[in-house]
């Protein structure tokens, strides 16, 4: 069921990448899907979410995962416990925070879920006897405008630490070798990133994100790339590029220190 999950129990933090398999989703979101925006059943999308949670083991944390309204944008939401459970159930309960593409936490025991098919995720780890997490969203537009950073700046004022005592992880999204853009867009990025290069309309927005986290000051020693792409990969992740009709698969990030 997850795919390239990093675990760090002793540090009181788990974080985690998802992928397609092991829910009970239909097709064509089969089958873990774990978004109630693309037209699935919210039954089946409450059902995946709470086999997630049982998966890593913090079932009892489920009534407080926390969502996003995600909207492709730079905004960065600060959470705490008075948002505990904000788009937790698909068709019941609080909505999700609203306008938001990166949620950052200090406080325990709230589960940060959003949601992706082709676009980058990020998890943010700020270690230490006060962590701190946060979850990035970050597709073409969130990458252009450097959210990874703003969200990596925004976690370590919160958490009280340097930007270059966070751990980054960069879990499954569409690479440079599927990513076709036109000179546009190209040329956008370019011009903001020294890392980008015109190569045949083919756009690396991994590198986009690993410069906006080292222009935080995020070490490139402390980021881990899965270096998986979502489009070569469908068989274990959800990709709107190869089918607009499709599922979203996760990544999750909660302090479990005190929780």
């Amino acid at each position: 069921m997850l795919v390239d999950a990093q675990l760090d129990r002793t540090a009181g933090i788990t974080i985690a990448f998802t992928g397609r398999l092991g829910g009970v989703s239909q097709p064509p979101f089969d089958t873990l899907n774990l978004a109630g925006h693309v037209g699935d059943e919210a039954s089946a999308v409450n059902e995946n979410r709470d086999r997630l949670l049982h998966c890593l083991g913090i079932a009892h944390l489920r009534r407080r995962v926390i969502t996003a309204q995600q909207v492709h944008g730079d905004r960065v939401a600060v959470i705490d416990a008075t948002d505990a459970g904000r788009g937790a159930e698909v068709d019941a309960g609080r909505p999700p925070v609203p306008a938001a593409d990166a949620l950052v936490t200090t406080s325990a025991g709230l589960p940060l879920l959003l949601l992706f098919a082709d676009c980058v995720p990020v998890v943010l780890v700020a270690p230490g006897p006060s962590p701190g997490v946060a979850v990035v969203h970050a597709g073409w537009r969130g990458a252009l405008s450097k959210l990874p950073g703003k969200a990596a700046r925004v976690l370590a004022h919160q958490a009280a630490v340097a930007p270059s005592e966070l751990l980054a992880y960069i879990g499954p999204h569409i690479g440079e070798c599927c990513y076709e853009v036109d000179d546009t867009m190209l040329s956008q990025f370019c011009n903001a990133f020294d890392t980008i290069a015109p190569v045949a309309g083919r756009l690396d927005l991994g590198a986009a994100v690993r410069e906006s986290l080292a222009e935080a000051g995020v070490s490139p020693a402390r980021v881990v790339d899965a270096g998986i792409c979502t489009l070569d990969h469908v068989d274990r992740f959800f990709s709107y590029r190869a089918s607009n009709e499709t599922g979203r698969h996760g990544a999750l990030a909660v302090i479990t220190k005190g929780a």
